[in-house]
């Protein structure tokens, strides 16, 4: 009967020269994908920190076929200014109004209700999003 053998025969194939590279590889690829983990975590912290303004629409009601009042809240810091815009659309899809709203009270959160006027019946009011403005940390006439 022929034995069989377990394995390859020391030093004949250059194995060990395979887990040196092996290990270097797998080194390497973690080295680089801690690297690309800090390089997205750092991009989402700046990203997260970088929205000054976030605003909601608590309620929205369709006051007539041309109108729909909006009640909007925005949190910021109490010397930023900016503009939210908000957008209705009819039962199709179709949009029926926009509005872009200045938000310049010296509070950190604002609740306002907008009149937003439409070119037929609405049937939603949403918030398409808030940018701060340039101008937070000048003076402008108060009201």
């Amino acid at each position: 009967m022929a034995a069989v053998r377990e394995g390859l025969p020391d030093g004949r194939y250059g194995r060990s020269a395979d887990r040196r590279a092996d290990r270097k590889l797998k080194i390497i690829g973690a080295v680089l994908g801690a690297g690309l983990l800090g390089v997205v975590g750092w991009a989402g912290v700046s990203y997260i920190s970088g929205q000054e303004l976030s605003g909601r629409v608590i309620s929205w009601d369709a006051v007539s076929d041309h109108a729909v009042k909006v009640h909007l809240e925005v949190v910021k810091d109490a010397a930023d200014q900016g503009v939210c815009t908000l957008r209705s659309q009819a039962a199709d899809g179709s949009e029926v109004g926009r509005k872009d709203v200045t938000i310049d009270q010296r509070t950190g959160q604002v609740d306002t209700e907008v009149t937003l006027r439409t070119t037929k019946r609405a049937t939603n009011a949403v918030l398409v999003g808030c940018t701060s403005s340039s101008e937070g940390s000048s003076s402008s006439s108060s009201s």
